[in-house]
């Protein structure tokens, strides 16, 4: 039997944080996502654990200045995509400037020149792999789901979706409806 999975990222992750700090001993407080404060001195014993029992999930901690804020920038980019409370009407350039107290000029370069690839790039990737989590769940039409995710229209869409993918939202779309079909011959 096959079922597909709705998920929020952000929930996720702060539970295997939450979980592993508490295994670990360390007293904590969830800023955001992706940044904890020790409200303690923590030891190089504790302190390995935790970083040990992060890379299961295949997360890691980031130490220095620029992989931290590439790191935000992403966290930002991927909160600004898939948060279902973020109704982002403005460009993303001004959006992440604000939520980032930076120039969107330096961390455009900042984000190219560790990264090896744009911000606006990395945003597409975003979109799309939410818009085949919303095309998966099936509760929104590919008219609703441009809208929801800023495009000017369902022919942009389409043409970031299969620059990406390398097929049309539809053609996908028709890939899933086939593979829940064979599912449930199986099944019955």
């Amino acid at each position: 039997m096959k079922v597909f999975i709705k998920f929020d990222f952000n929930s996720i992750c702060n539970k295997v944080l939450e979980e592993n700090l508490e295994k670990s001993g360390i007293k904590y407080k969830i800023l955001g996502f992706g940044e904890v404060e020790f409200l303690e001195k923590v030891d190089n014993e504790k302190l390995n654990s935790f970083t040990n029992s992060l890379e299961n999930y295949g997360i890691e901690i980031v130490e220095n200045q620029k992989s931290i804020l590439i790191q935000k920038i992403k966290d930002t980019i991927v909160d600004m995509v898939f948060n279902e409370e973020t109704n982002v009407s403005v460009k993303s350039s001004v959006y992440l400037a604000e939520k980032l107290g930076h120039s969107y000029g330096y961390l455009s370069n900042i984000f190219s020149e560790v990264t090896y690839t744009s911000i606006e790039n990395f945003i597409i990737l975003q979109k799309i792999e939410y818009t085949k989590q919303l095309i998966i769940s099936n509760q929104l039409s590919l008219t609703e789901i441009a809208f929801k995710l800023n495009y000017s229209s369902v022919a942009h869409l389409s043409s970031q979706f299969k620059n990406t993918t390398g097929i049309t939202p539809s053609a996908f779309q028709r890939i899933i409806k086939q593979r829940r079909e064979i599912a449930s011959q199986k099944i019955n």
